[in-house]
């Protein structure tokens, strides 16, 4: 897998990094993220956790909505999950911006295996970090 090197909001994120994941395209209000599904990545089921499927849409919605002027956080996200992710897997997590309305930017990250199946859909909504008026100079 190819890595993306510079976005140092990922560089700088210690689970993406514990957990194998790898920034692999970035651009304007766009992440590409990729985890080859390890047996660390289970549950009891044997097939890739959830908690590290939505990690990984996490991941690549963070740097996303980070390519902007403004820092920003997330403000709410849900996942549903479609498929299970078997080791073996290569997972992305594409996130791309669809509409923003004030500080509030609205994000889909589609998470599918090397065949292109669809893993999981996850939404995230960030909210940019602006100054206020007593905040700047």
């Amino acid at each position: 897998m190819d890595t993306v090197k510079g976005h140092t909001l990922f560089n700088n994120d210690q689970v993406m990094q514990d957990i194998g994941a790898r920034l692999v395209d970035y651009k304007d209000c766009y992440a590409k993220v990729q985890l080859l599904v390890e047996k660390r990545h289970t549950q009891g089921h044997g097939t890739c956790h959830g908690g590290i499927i939505f990690t990984l849409a996490d991941g690549a919605f963070a740097v996303a909505c980070n390519t902007g002027d403004y820092p920003a956080v997330g403000q709410h996200c849900n996942i549903s999950y479609i498929k299970p992710g078997q080791i073996g897997d290569v997972l992305t997590a594409t996130a791309e911006l669809r509409s923003q309305a004030g500080r509030s930017e609205f994000y889909d990250i589609q998470v599918v295996n090397q065949k292109q199946e669809t893993i999981a859909e996850f939404r995230g909504v960030s909210r940019m970090l602006v100054p206020t008026k007593r905040e700047q100079p």
